[in-house]
């Protein structure tokens, strides 16, 4: 057993207290209120500063939460590039570790989100996968502001904060079900969703071209534009842009 993978009976207690953080920090929180709530309670737990949750459908990551505002901007730029760390560990279904965006091969595999991503203030990236082994429904990406990796104890703790997560996802109610203040909520996810759907629909039509074309075109404007895809998207559905007119 190496030094840094610990007794066992301190691994125990490690997951213990973990799970004992996470139970506190999501206390009397609403379904709406967990995703942020446990992106708070992994800054507290790791050796990072700032976390988001997104669920992944069809490439294009839908944001459920963030610690701060440099995290939900960092995850934007991710969702409108589509590239980066979080799309790489929900392709993979497996952590993606970028530990210097400065230099070095994380600057090769994503050049444009590193080059993005530090401009934000953002030095490393830890995206967790959520889901099981068959299924990644979506991703808990930590960033910090130095380049460093994670300890194999930073890791378990990641690891079982994605967890609960995933947990807590699942469990998040349905339209159907959801008292009022969560419905909102949830509309509101599912508006977000359907706008960059519904862009990308009035796109191909404008240019005929397939989905695909449609939405690399959507995010190469709002690329250039210095917005996000989301912004892009709202628009074009509110006629405020158009394709076949650039």
């Amino acid at each position: 057993m190496r030094p840094e993978d610990g007794h066992p009976d301190e691994r125990g207690r490690e997951r213990t207290g973990a799970t004992d953080a996470i139970a506190e920090g999501v206390r009397g929180a609403g379904p709406g209120e967990i995703p942020a709530r446990l992106c708070d309670v992994a800054v507290e737990l790791l050796p990072v500063t700032g976390a988001s949750v997104s669920l992944h459908s069809d490439g294009m990551p839908v944001q459920l939460g963030a610690s701060s505002a440099q995290a939900a901007f960092v995850t934007e730029i991710q969702a409108t590039l589509g590239d980066g760390p979080c799309q790489s560990a929900a392709q993979s279904g497996a952590p993606v570790l970028a530990c210097d965006l400065t230099a070095g091969r994380d600057v090769l595999r994503w050049p444009v989100f590193a080059q993005q991503a530090t401009a934000a203030g953002v030095r490393a990236v830890y995206s967790m996968p959520l889901g099981n082994d068959t299924v990644c429904v979506g991703t808990l990406d930590l960033y910090r502001d130095t380049p460093g990796d994670l300890t194999d104890r930073d890791l378990r703790t990641a690891r079982l904060v994605a967890g609960m997560m995933t947990v807590a996802l699942m469990a998040l109610p349905r339209a159907e079900d959801a008292g009022d203040q969560d419905e909102q909520w949830l509309s509101g996810l599912a508006a977000d969703h359907d706008q960059v759907y519904q862009a990308t629909g009035m796109i191909m039509a404008q240019l005929g071209v397939g989905t695909d074309e449609a939405l690399a075109r959507l995010r190469a404007h709002a690329f250039a534009d210095g917005s996000t895809a989301l912004d892009a998207a709202r628009d074009v559905v509110e006629h405020r842009l158009r394709f076949d007119r650039e």
